[in-house]
């Protein structure tokens, strides 16, 4: 406008209203040509300026349409008609960031009967430009819908058709500064009662440090079974160890009914370690667990007494589910021609999995523990009416013999403290009594029955570093402790400490094998919290830094 106006006072002499005019005319397109420029710089001007709105005004209108769509479904409704015939979850978040979100949704649509389900996010907070970008691409922006609201408020859940959801998922601030505003300590349970799952971070995250102390990296495979991955993360690293780290962060849990699969059909009546070995040695699956037609719960490696049947429901660790195999391709050809193949051995395993051969590790270790003169109990027993069947290339039975198991302790379920304590156990002070803690520090915590001592340890003789009437030690060393002390570093007390105390305190782990837990402490821990693990044995708190 002022350019057109600045240039033309060599020519019409035009006022700003009239260059103001012109201009409006001109850029809609509708050029009455009463007022038109006279000289050439003019035209020029007017030249470049039709090609630069060519280019940027249809930029800026879509841009313009794509925001007000947005604030209108963000301030609007998720159509009935769509919850009544389409299937939805909602998703309800105080504030959502990018990893947030793209954890939620990969983990989400990875598995394979969720891909038609749409997911409605209910947040406060208008979309950041990160979360609004992910959200244009065509993958997410026909399944994902934005709501800005809260679930705090019905109308909001109304218009997120909440009565209609498969599910409602309640996801709390990874980033929050205040810990206790968000749902991530273990007392903030008792808040949301109402929910069928609730994961707690702290009360998660304690007990998977817990785990580690009994068998190292416990966390670290739990947490690569349950993230989607493919099994191509750091296949460019120089380091051998990263390669078959990202290779073999692909396994995941599947479950299969026995008499449809492959991998586990043949072992149906022979016992369930019998089937994961010979499954493992033969295909390089892992079998850890399987659910009868009739029961809703899942039995974890239920040991060599335990039978296979058609109907049961088989879960295995793998690369890949059975289905997508390509052992499932060969099955006929390797029918016509089975009298062909032959067994080269673990190395030569079309599916390598680290993780898998934990399970032979473990079965090698009972084998080799039940070794002795009672060797030809072990035999395997000679079938009937099975011709042709490949002999087992290690002694683990078909059918548990009851009369070697008690003699190996790995294969027994029996505890060594459910026998009568022995005689330097006694003397030692280690016996102990079995029973849920008396006082938990917080609403909603899991009863666990635990080692726990006959009366309460005062609360002075809690701490490690001071004396008091009751003991005159000062330092670990002074306690001549007969395990290898568990140290725990942390600012303050929390509750999440005693979910890190219990597993470590469980009625199953051998009174022999306790350790000692010393919580390393920068603020002094509350009476309640004191409470609450004075009854445990071997369990000491010290104020300090690990800095020091």
């Amino acid at each position: 406008i002022c350019g057109i106006q600045h240039l033309e006072r060599a020519g019409n002499r035009l006022t700003l209203f009239d260059s103001l005019y012109f201009c409006i005319v001109t850029f809609s397109t509708v050029g009455f040509g009463d007022v038109t420029p006279k000289i050439w710089p003019s035209k020029l001007l007017v030249v470049i300026m039709i090609c630069v709105a060519l280019v940027v005004l249809p930029i800026q209108f879509e841009q313009l349409a794509y925001l007000w769509m947005e604030r209108q479904k963000s301030g609007g409704n998720y159509s009935r008609y769509r919850a009544q015939t389409e299937k939805h979850v909602v998703l309800c978040v105080s504030s959502l960031k990018i990893d947030l979100l793209m954890d939620f949704l990969n983990e989400f649509y990875a598995h394979p009967r969720l891909q038609d389900y749409y997911v409605v996010i209910l947040c406060p907070t208008e979309m950041d430009a990160q979360v609004r970008r992910v959200l244009q691409i065509p993958m997410w922006s026909q399944r994902v819908i934005y709501l800005q609201g809260s679930a705090l408020k019905d109308q909001d859940l109304l218009r997120a058709k909440m009565d209609n959801a498969e599910a409602c998922f309640i996801l709390s601030s990874r980033c929050e500064v205040d810990r206790t505003a968000a749902i991530l300590k273990p007392e903030n349970k008792f808040h949301i009662k109402f929910a069928d799952h609730v994961v707690c971070e702290e009360e998660f995250k304690y007990a998977m440090l817990a785990l580690n102390c009994i068998c190292p990296a416990t966390s670290t495979l739990i947490t690569l079974l349950v993230h989607t991955s493919r099994g191509q993360e750091s296949q460019q690293s120089p380091e051998q160890w990263q390669k078959m780290y990202g290779r073999c962060s692909g396994n995941e849990v599947y479950h299969i009914s026995l008499e449809e699969s492959t991998f586990f059909a043949e072992y149906e009546g022979k016992s369930f370690t019998y089937a994961s070995f010979h499954a493992h040695k033969k295909f390089g699956v892992c079998l850890i667990g399987v659910r009868k037609e009739d029961n809703k719960n899942i039995l974890l490696n239920p040991g060599p007494r335990y039978i296979m049947s058609s109907t049961d429901i088989c879960f295995y660790i793998n690369i890949t589910k059975e289905e997508n195999s390509a052992f499932k391709k060969q099955e006929k050809h390797r029918k016509t021609h089975e009298s062909k193949l032959s067994y080269h051995g673990a190395s030569r395993l079309p599916v390598h999995s680290i993780i898998a051969s934990m399970g032979t590790v473990a079965i090698d270790l009972q084998d080799t523990g039940c070794r002795g003169g009672s060797a030809a109990t072990l035999a395997l027993p000679a079938e009937a009416g099975r011709e042709g069947r490949r002999p087992s290339i290690a002694p683990v039975l078909e059918v548990a013999d009851s009369s070697s198991l008690p003699s190996c302790d790995l294969l027994s379920d029996q505890s060594e403290d459910e026998t009568a304590p022995a005689d330097d156990e006694v003397s030692a002070g280690l016996e102990y009594a079995k029973g849920y803690p008396p006082y938990s520090p917080y609403i909603g915590s899991s009863p666990t029955f635990c080692h726990l001592l006959h009366e309460k340890v005062p609360f002075c003789c809690l701490r490690l570093d001071k004396g008091c009437q009751h003991n005159y030690y000062e330092d670990a060393k002074a306690y001549g402790f007969k395990n290898k002390l568990i140290i725990v570093a942390a600012e303050t007390a929390g509750n999440g400490l005693y979910n890190f105390i219990v597993p470590l305190r469980a009625y199953y782990r051998p009174k022999k094998e306790l350790n000692p837990i010393v919580l390393l402490l920068d603020n002094p821990p509350d009476m309640h919290f004191l409470d609450a693990i004075c009854w445990f044995p071997m369990v000491y708190y010290m104020v300090g830094s690990i800095d020091k």
